[in-house]
């Protein structure tokens, strides 16, 4: 089973736009190399505009033209870097994802990332990937690593 890297540099990024962006859900893209039975590698997380305004408190939508921007630039980059997966947060609440969650994983190839922030404090990561053979999320390791194989 694959696992997911990250530094520590960002992961503070994850936590630090899940923080800023309570008691709403914060979100953003992950940008890297690796999957399928691949570990993942992270070289970039871009946080982004959650576009749900309405519903924040417990909806995300990461914001189209961000990510539009992102996979252009990527594709001119030509590095091998792409989009892996993206990220959001569950105030006051747990970094399992939810049913909604599951109802909006229209790409199972992407990893999801999730952040619990209790009272404002970003808590634990906890990563997941669609399994092909349930249509369940199932968990995968965060590891931080330094460094890029």
């Amino acid at each position: 089973m694959p696992t997911i890297l990250f530094t520590p540099d960002q992961i503070d990024t994850l936590s630090d736009a899940a923080e800023a962006a309570y008691p709403n859900e914060a979100c953003g893209l992950l940008v890297g190399t690796g999957g399928g039975e691949d570990d993942f590698w992270v070289s970039r997380v871009v946080p982004t505009r959650n576009v749900i305004e309405s519903q924040a408190h417990d909806r995300f939508e990461v914001d189209p033209q961000a990510r539009i921007n992102l996979m252009r630039e990527l594709r001119a980059a030509g590095n091998g870097d792409r989009l892996i997966g993206h990220f959001h947060s569950h105030p006051d609440h747990g970094s399992l994802p939810s049913e909604t969650d599951l109802s909006l994983a229209f790409e199972p190839e992407l990893v999801w990332v999730i952040t619990s922030v209790v009272n404002g404090h970003a808590r634990e990561t906890s990563a997941h990937l669609i399994d092909p053979a349930t249509g369940r999320f199932r968990e995968i390791e965060v590891r931080t690593a330094t460094g890029r194989p």
